[in-house]
């Protein structure tokens, strides 16, 4: 009798912690990073937007969940995911086989090539002896610092920044010649703006998925398989009923979606 007391009593225990663990997902917090425009960024009130900011709206709304927003340095975006700051990041975070190995991925739910930028007449082609000896900036521990130390870390000087806008500012002021990024944060963060337009593209789209992976995608952790579904049912459904493709012209003349 007591060894199935016990049973019973160790059962309800069971039961009882699968119960308080269970999520039904009708509050999602998302980490974004409010530095990175068009995608993420504050504006002069202190609101965030950008496509990223609604698409996880949208996102949240097909969810039938209330979505917290919660701003995150870059640095630290994927540990704080881990330390349960948040359920979800939405940061145009590329889908890459390193990160896989700390985090889920939901599908894409865009892809865009990256590219350098240089001040016009600066250089005369693209070429890895014409870098030889450049500063390069780039925002630190991104695809696409990865790739460029991959790269021509032996031929030129790399400099890191902790945001993009960090990287502009060093660029026009003469501090860097080169920056990499990804070509549409590049063009509407920086070149269509006055302090850009002394500057162009240089070089050709870079898309491999050994550097680039398969797109951004929704970061998750592993063990919220189910909110990975959730969130994968969401991008379909918003893409279905135009919801995606009104955010998307929002700030885009392109399909920013990809093939």
């Amino acid at each position: 009798m007591k060894r199935l007391l016990t049973i019973v009593a160790l059962a309800t225990v069971m039961m009882a912690a699968g119960s308080a663990a269970a999520k039904d997902w009708t509050k999602v917090r998302i980490g974004v990073e409010g530095a990175y425009p068009p995608f993420s960024y504050m504006t002069p009130s202190g609101e965030l937007a950008g496509f990223d900011i609604d698409i996880a709206l949208a996102l949240g709304k097909a969810m039938g969940a209330e979505v917290t927003l919660v701003p995150q340095d870059w640095d630290g975006i994927i540990p704080a995911l881990l330390a349960k700051k948040y359920d979800a990041i939405i940061a145009s975070m590329s889908i890459t086989e390193e990160r896989k190995q700390k985090v889920a991925f939901t599908n894409k739910y865009y892809q865009t090539p990256a590219k350098f930028i240089v001040k016009k007449g600066a250089m005369e082609e693209f070429s890895r002896d014409a870098l030889k000896g450049k500063n390069v900036g780039v925002q630190r521990a991104t695809i696409h610092d990865r790739y460029l130390t991959d790269n021509y870390g032996d031929d030129v000087q790399i400099k890191r920044y902790g945001t993009q806008d960090e990287a502009y500012l060093d660029l026009a002021a003469g501090r860097v010649d080169l920056l990499l990024a990804d070509s549409v944060a590049l063009s509407d963060g920086f070149l269509k703006k006055p302090e850009g337009a002394d500057y162009q593209f240089i070089g050709p789209d870079l898309s491999d998925p050994k550097w680039f992976g398969e797109g951004a995608g929704i970061a998750i952790r592993k063990d919220d398989t189910d909110l990975v579904e959730k969130f994968n049912k969401a991008i379909d459904q918003i893409r279905s009923d135009g919801t995606y493709k009104a955010i998307q012209d929002k700030y885009f003349d392109f399909n920013v979606y990809g093939e």
